[in-house]
Order: C-alpha cells, then structure tokens, then sequence
C-alpha cells in the first residue's frame, strides 16, 4: 500500500523543505489509504522540518540522530540506515525476522532490541541489512505466521520449528519458542542454523 502512494505524494513534495510547508488539508487525502492518516501527516511535517531545522534538510547518517526525529524508531532507522545510505549500524527487527529468529532458534527473545543484538552477534556486520531483507522476504513468502510453509522452505532440515508438530489452527501458538537444549534434535538443529549464519568471524557491537 504504501508503494502504491509514495510516487504521487514524492512527485508534489519532493524534498524536506516542501514537505515541511505541507499543508495537512492537502497531505492527508494522499495518505488516507495508510490508515491513521492524520497522526501520519502531522508526523510527516514534523519529521522533514526537524531534518530542514536540525539537518539542513537531509537525512543524518547515525542512528542517535535518526530516531530522535518525530516518527522514526530504531526499526525505521536500520531501515532508512542499511537499504538507502549504506550504513550498517543495526539489524531490522519487524514481525517477520522476530518470528523467524525464534522459529530459526537464532534468538530466545521476544523484545526487538534483545533480538536485534542476538543477531548482531551471529550475523557479520556488512550482512546485518541484506540479512534482515532476506528473513523479512522469506517471512512473507514461505515461513507464514499462522501456517509456514515446511514442505517449501529451503530451511526446513536446519530449522528447529520445522521438527515440532503444528498447533491445531484452533489453539493459540505459544509467544516465546521452545527452548533448544544442547543435545536434543531441536538443539542441534538450532545450532546447525548458527553455524550457517555464522559464515564469517563474528562481530559484535558498532
């Protein structure tokens, strides 16, 4: 959805400085589609006068310095960080790699911070966006929420969820993943995914 109305409003604002003049009568319609178009807008404006007022009207390139602008988080920032400015300072952590980290047993977490630095560990720095993009394609595509798809994922020998039996669709899935205990089938195929990820000396912290 949000593909679909990006180029009409990037056509009638096309930097920080148009957008930061915006006017929210006329931002909103382009953006009603998105849901919770308002508090979007309002956010929109904020955001490019803060980068106009605090920035010169470009986007930093740290992430202390992103997520203090109105509506980006730390998620946002590894995004815009990694995939626009080539800058790997973090992991993006949605939905999709959050399930697939605990199904994959690559994380026990379930906050997005701790899963981020999990993956930090395991995953080499100049992998840690395409890493992401991968999971997050793989989690749309195959390893659904409700229902992954074992019988066409590539993943399926060394993934720890794909040994466990599935819940009846009548049953609420358990939110934190079973633990993998050294020695079991699932730990072992927990630790095979690890040492997959892990093709490089692994590299922790910034």
């Amino acid at each position: 959805m949000i593909n679909t109305l990006t180029p009409a409003l990037f056509e009638k604002y096309p930097d920080a400085h148009a957008l930061a003049q915006a006017n929210p009568a006329e931002l909103e319609p382009m953006i009603f589609k998105s849901g919770f178009f308002r508090q979007k807008a309002k956010s929109l404006i904020a955001m490019a006068q803060a980068l106009v007022e605090r920035h010169g009207g470009e986007v930093p390139r740290t992430l202390d310095e992103l997520v203090q602008v109105r509506g980006v988080g730390r998620k946002t920032a590894n995004v815009v960080l990694g995939n626009a400015l080539d800058v790997h300072e973090g992991i993006v952590v949605d939905t999709h790699v959050t399930r697939l980290a605990q199904r994959l047993g690559l994380t026990t977490n379930s906050d997005p911070v701790k899963i981020e630095q999990d993956l930090m560990e395991i995953v080499p720095r100049d992998q840690w966006t395409s890493f992401a993009n991968r999971l997050i394609w793989h989690g749309r595509r195959v390893c659904h929420a409700k229902k992954p798809d074992h019988d066409h994922c590539i993943l399926a020998p060394l993934c720890p969820s794909a040994t466990l039996v599935q819940l009846p669709s009548t049953r609420r899935p358990s939110k934190r993943p079973p633990k993998a205990a050294e020695g079991t089938k699932i730990g072992k195929a927990a630790k095979a995914v690890k040492k997959v990820v892990k093709k490089a000396k692994p590299r922790s912290g910034r």
